[in-house]
């Protein structure tokens, strides 16, 4: 893990909305968030809620940005230093167990058990849950046994895997091969390898916000890269407004805002990393089904939910969906709402959504 000072990337794709984004209306979300395993829990109410903030609402803020998962990670957040720090070395825990590529991390060891069971840690087992649950609701769309193909390209270095590799692999993708029991994890297919990046974020950003609420930060602003979560109220007592930034335009270039207070916003698009090879532009969602890019007509789909576990999931489901499916997904389930860019240019947003289009 480094530290980083560096401007973020083109992966940073959902931004906190700066100071000159207009102020927006309030939204009306529901003051929870999630506990490290998904599942809902109260983000503090009553005297409990009370306490927490007159002890926190006056605190300096203190920042951090970290290169971790890949991606860049910033917090900042009115809470004592220690606490931000303890934040700070959960990234660590977090890429020591996730990470497919980490030697001895829970994951690598699961992909090079030949079909062994393996012990997991406590967060490893949890997140494998949820996204075994993903699985099933989205009919294999998303599919955190990728790996055996996603572990073939590279779309840092621009690695093309031959079609034949990509046909070889490609059997071994299903997650009806994956066994839980308990924090035990067997592959039924031992060709078969796991890789958590449609989740971990997600997972990861929640395990964050949680550990802040433990340690009574009532306002807080998070970035795992594509993943933003929203904490109390702004540092200027303000309600938070979120921003999705263009996909087709500079790096600052905001699409549509929303205001926001204990919610995540996570955003799948196609441009956040990839390479063009002999005229063809390979981007890094894949398609479980194909092994190849997914085929979709949107270039990003940007989701609202209390949950970043479950909005980082259900972003890449709506990207592979496409866009008059992923509309039909987030109209259908209150838990969401969400703005799309089609591959037109045209953004949409869903109905009764509170996301202005700028």
């Amino acid at each position: 893990m480094l530290t980083c000072n560096n401007a973020l990337s083109r992966r940073s794709f959902t931004r906190l909305a700066l100071s000159s984004l207009p102020a927006l209306g309030a939204l009306g979300l529901a003051g929870c968030g999630t506990g490290g395993d998904g599942s809902s829990s109260s983000a503090g109410s009553g005297d409990a809620a009370s306490a927490a903030a007159s002890t926190t609402s006056d605190a300096e803020v203190v920042s951090t940005t970290l290169f971790a998962f890949d991606t860049v990670v910033q917090i900042s957040a009115q809470c004592e230093q220690a606490l931000l720090d303890k934040v700070s070395e959960r990234c660590t825990y977090f890429e020591n167990k996730f990470s497919r590529t980490v030697e001895g991390s829970d994951i690598w060891n699961i992909n090079n058990a030949h079909g062994a069971p393996v012990e997991v840690c406590e967060e490893t087992a949890a997140c494998i849950k949820a996204a075994l649950e993903y699985a099933q609701a989205s009919g294999g769309l998303f599919d955190i046994t990728i790996g055996a193909v996603s572990s073939l390209w590279d779309f840092v270095e621009g690695v093309k895997p031959s079609d034949e590799q990509i046909a070889a692999a490609l059997p071994h993708v299903g997650y009806g091969c994956v066994e839980l029991e308990g924090t035990t994890v067997t592959l039924s297919d031992p060709d078969a390898k796991l890789d958590l990046g449609g989740i971990a974020k997600g997972y990861i950003c929640d395990d964050f916000v949680r550990l802040l609420r433990e340690g009574g930060c009532v306002n807080a602003s998070l970035s795992l890269g594509g993943n933003v979560y929203v904490m109390g109220m702004s540092f200027d007592g303000d309600e938070w407004n979120v921003g999705v930034q263009d996909p087709n335009g500079e790096a600052n270039d905001v699409i549509a805002t929303i205001p926001a207070t204990d919610v995540s916003l996570v955003t799948s698009g196609l441009y956040e990393r990839g390479f063009e090879q002999d005229g063809v532009f390979y981007y890094h969602i894949l398609d479980p089904k194909t092994g190849y890019p997914v085929a979709t007509d949107l270039e990003s789909a940007s989701i609202r939910c209390e949950s970043s576990t479950t909005a980082d999931a259900y972003s890449t489901i709506l990207f592979l969906l496409g866009h008059d499916a992923a509309v039909s997904l987030v109209e259908s389930d209150d838990r969401f709402e969400a703005v799309f860019v089609d591959s037109e240019g045209n953004v949409t947003k869903s109905a009764g959504s509170e996301f202005t289009i700028l």
